[in-house]
């Protein structure tokens, strides 16, 4: 007997369909008392382990695997299956073959998901979003996936999303649908989870001094800008960063959705089902280039695409291996991630704001007015050079981090410092602004200007200018260093309300540009 049931397999941040069929051959003669069981269809090494798990889990659950010769076909036959989660659809389709799902030929308007446990327990699965979009999309009725799954799932709006715990609990639940008795769909508000506000543990309140500093991270969060932190140690580097995603803006459902899918695939998401807050990930400096962009036989997202819609957090920026800092570049400008394989070419999402923080020397003491820098010349440009200059000119601001002064550290000695709601409220009315500007367009901050929307929306009076045309020439500045000069200057007078850009606005966005030629001269 021949039966058919729809499950999907995750490549990239998307799914395509899998038909599984299930075809029964009686057996003949005592040879075969225990019938073999032949998975096709380019399956992987899980893939072809389920036999085992499905046996088991179909004998423990109180039903009777067949004794019959069982083949089963995935397609389409000429696309590479991978993961355990087609446990599940090909336990119903053996099942709905031996007649236990009610005589029904086939079970092809509910897609189902899940790894099977010996004893008919069902285990999450990676990419339950990706794969609730592919079924919306695909126009089927019904999603059965494990339960730790169905509050991510449930968000698609378009698809009847049901879980179950166990095989036996699928197998109740299917023959109640095929009834038209089965239970309410599970239903997810993003509104709630999207209209609270994120609680953070932490705040710029605590952060004594760096004024200045400050003022640069709300700057290159006002337009999503990216930035890199100059100091010595202890001087509140890594401090500042962490404290970035308190001053970003809310995720909207949108971004959040695309934010999850990454996640989803990456097996990171939360028991709310979906990503609400902008991630900050610090990875370690340690990391491979496969880590950080992606990777693999079948490629998995990167921290790059991880950090998506948030910050990619790099501390300690030169002791990253060179080779891994260079694959930043083409991500920093193209905002996503092809990778390239024998079988298959994805495309990861990476639209992300990059913090680095990093020593101005081996000894961390380069320039301080206090403790002397014991380093040689030679020493400090093989250090600062292991970050290279195409790299560097892809950050739009550069910010010395000097050391905090004990004054500014005492509580008597220096008043509170601005929180975080209040700086937060800032970028959000910028924010506002270039929405407004950028209604109709693929755009949503100032760093991801094109040429042609710079030209639009940055043009300068004569004495602005004259105030850039000096800055290049004096500091040799590139063209790309123009164009995000100017997306700097845009973004400082959103702060201000203002609608041009004057020549105080493009001055201190030229200061953000003085560093890299104080160190990489």
């Amino acid at each position: 007997m021949l039966f058919r049931t729809q499950s999907a397999a995750v490549y990239g941040i998307d799914a395509d369909l899998v038909d599984i069929e299930v075809d029964l051959t009686p057996v003949k003669g005592e040879a075969d008392s225990n019938p073999s069981v032949t998975i096709v269809g380019l399956p992987d090494l899980a893939v072809r382990e389920s036999r085992e798990r499905i046996r088991a889990a179909v004998n423990n659950s109180a039903f009777f695997f067949p004794f019959h010769k069982t083949t089963i076909n995935l397609a389409p036959a000429d696309v590479r299956k991978e993961g355990a989660s087609f446990d599940l659809p090909i336990a119903l389709g053996v099942l709905g073959a031996n007649g236990d799902l009610g005589g029904v030929e086939g079970l092809t308007d509910v897609l189902s998901v899940g790894e099977l446990s010996l004893d008919g327990r069902l285990r999450p699965v990676r990419g339950a979003l990706p794969i609730a979009l592919r079924a919306r999309d695909a126009g089927i009725k019904s999603l059965l996936l494990p339960e730790e799954n169905a509050t991510e799932a449930a968000f698609v709006k378009g698809v009847d999303v049901y879980a179950a715990s166990t095989l036996r609990a699928a197998v109740e639940l299917v023959g109640a649908l095929r009834a038209g008795s089965g239970p309410k769909p599970l239903r997810a508000d993003e509104t709630k989870l999207l209209t609270n506000d994120n609680s953070y543990e932490v705040d710029f309140r605590e952060v004594r001094g760096q004024h200045a500093v400050k003022r640069a991270l709300e700057v290159a969060s006002a337009g999503s800008h990216n930035i890199l932190l100059i100091g010595p140690p202890g001087s509140g580097k890594t401090m500042l960063a962490k404290r970035l995603p308190t001053i970003l803006p809310p995720l909207e459902f949108e971004a959040a959705l695309e934010l999850t899918k990454i996640h989803s695939v990456a097996g990171l998401t939360n028991r709310t089902g979906l990503v609400t807050a902008r991630p900050f990930r610090s990875p370690h400096h340690t990391i491979s280039d496969g880590g950080l962009i992606g990777g693999g036989a079948v490629p998995r997202p990167g921290e790059v695409s991880l950090a998506h819609h948030g910050v990619l957090f790099l501390d300690e920026l030169p002791e990253f291996d060179r080779s891994v800092l260079e694959v930043l570049r083409q991500p920093l400008e193209d905002r996503r991630v092809t990778i390239s394989r024998a079988a298959m070419t994805l495309t990861f999402p990476a639209s992300f704001m990059l913090a680095a923080a990093m020593n101005p020397c081996p000894c961390g003491f380069y320039n301080d007015p206090v403790r002397e820098c014991r380093c040689t010349p030679p020493q400090i440009q093989r250090y600062v050079g292991r970050v290279s200059g195409p790299l560097l000119d892809r950050i739009d601001i550069h910010v010395d981090v000097p050391a905090v002064r004990f004054k500014e550290l005492s509580d008597k000695g220096a008043p509170e410092g601005e929180g975080s709601a209040s700086i937060r409220a800032r970028v959000l009315a910028a924010r506002a602004r270039q929405a407004e500007r950028f209604r109709g367009r693929p755009v949503f901050s100032n760093a991801q200007m094109t040429p042609r929307l710079i030209r639009l929306n940055c043009r300068l009076d004569a004495q602005g200018e004259q105030l850039l045309e000096q800055a290049m020439t004096r500091q040799g500045l590139s063209a790309r260093a123009y164009d995000r000069i100017l997306k700097v200057s845009r973004t400082i007078a959103d702060l201000e309300a203002s609608a041009d850009i004057l020549p105080k606005h493009v001055s201190e966005a030229v200061g953000y540009r003085s560093l890299d030629r104080t160190y990489w001269a």
